[in-house]
């Protein structure tokens, strides 16, 4: 735990049981009306039968349905409950309360429609197919908690098979996040990001998408951590996901554990529930960008990352510079939807990540890498970043 005369703690008041429970009593969403029903003519236009004719022009033209309904700004937030945050494999109705959250967010910071749903299903072959078969009735897609290697196939195919937007957040908006506090702190160090030697602690969702998005911006030093060390080629009984990540990182062919992967960096980004000792910063490069995210307790105690750390960033919201997946993925959905993408390139994770930073440098330090997650200008920032990226790939 992080030792409460640390400087850098932003103390929040407890959170007490009662307020807690009473915060979710009921649930945290509603359904309303957006049209008024007060007279027998409100009746006929909205449904019988005035619906039909509606119903008829978008039988003849499909494209017409995200204007005449709500798909065209509604997403479906899609979770079996098995790899929820800091608390793993709870199953479907368990993870329901998160899923309530992130509608909320969709709501509060893009104006979006969200309906969250969670599967009792965790076969790949059937989730994609459950999720194909309720997809007309969303704009998008947004993947949530579906757990490692799954989640890749998961998002592969549906990618591929429906012509929407399909984003894991897990994976991508956690990218985007770090890639944005990774830009500031590389302009505040006067650093070229092209130039650093990066370590990626965990193979999972987050740690793969961090090392293409980072790749994808320019990063060409990223040495992957595992549970047994440093993934490399000469490795054996490397899952298919690792053996390509074998392939496409570690050029300087590092092999062995924690320490080894650490010697000459200067830079560590933590994805994962391990943690780093003191040995590991001492072989460092001097003066490291030190992003522990894992939550509640980050891989480098805090005490130690700020003694040795240049910028430091964690996945706490009592520490500075918080890594928070909401700076992006309300952005990223209303950005691809309100430009008509049929999917979520690279291209358009990258601008994110760009007006994400963008909007940090206002006030930018080394505790403000990234914006505040309730700063309102964010999300109309990112949206129109993503739409002009998708605008200039299909102009």
């Amino acid at each position: 735990m992080t030792d409460v005369r640390n400087p850098h703690v932003h103390h929040i008041a407890e959170l007490s049981d009662d307020e807690i429970f009473a915060a979710h009593e009921s649930g945290k969403l509603s359904i309303r009306t957006a049209r008024p029903l007060k007279t027998q003519r409100d009746l006929s236009l909205c449904y019988t039968p005035g619906v039909a004719r509606v119903c008829t022009a978008i039988a003849e033209n499909p494209a017409l349905a995200s204007r005449f309904t709500g798909v065209g700004h509604t997403v479906a937030i899609i979770s079996d409950g098995t790899a929820v945050l800091g608390l793993g494999d709870i199953g479907p109705r368990a993870a329901l309360p998160v899923m309530e959250g992130k509608a909320q967010l969709f709501d509060r910071f893009a104006g979006l429609n969200a309906v969250p749903i969670v599967l009792d299903e965790t076969d790949t072959d059937r989730l994609v197919d459950v999720i194909k078969a309720i997809a007309p009735s969303f704009g998008a897609i947004n993947l949530e908690d579906i757990s490692a290697p799954r989640c890749f196939e998961v998002e592969r195919r549906l990618i591929e098979e429906l012509d929407m937007p399909v984003m894991h957040d897990d994976q991508h908006g956690t990218a985007v996040v770090i890639l944005a506090a990774l830009t500031n702190a590389c302009r505040l160090l006067d650093r070229d990001m092209a130039d650093l030697r990066v370590v990626i602690s965990g193979a999972g969702a987050a740690g793969v998408a961090c090392q293409k998005i980072l790749t994808d911006a320019g990063v060409t030093d990223i040495v992957m951590l595992d549970s047994r060390g440093v993934i490399h080629e000469d490795r054996s009984n490397l899952s298919a996901v690792k053996q390509e990540l074998a392939e496409s990182t570690n050029p300087r062919s590092v092999n062995g554990g924690v320490v080894e992967a650490f010697r000459g960096a200067d830079t560590f980004i933590g994805l994962s529930a391990g943690s780093i000792p003191e040995e590991a910063l001492q072989v460092m490069a001097d003066r490291p960008i030190l992003f522990s995210l894992a939550n509640p307790d980050p891989e480098i105690d805090p005490d130690l990352a700020y003694r040795y750390g240049a910028v430091v960033a964690t996945g706490r919201s009592d520490l500075p510079n918080q890594i928070n997946n909401v700076l992006a993925f309300p952005g990223i959905f209303h950005g691809a939807l309100a430009a008509g993408a049929t999917e979520i390139t690279p291209a358009m994770k990258v601008a994110a990540s760009r007006a994400i930073a963008k909007v940090a440098e206002e006030h930018l330090d080394i505790e403000h890498i990234v914006p505040s997650p309730l700063d309102p200008a964010v999300a109309p920032a990112v949206s129109k970043a993503v739409a002009a990226a998708w605008a200039a790939a299909n102009s």
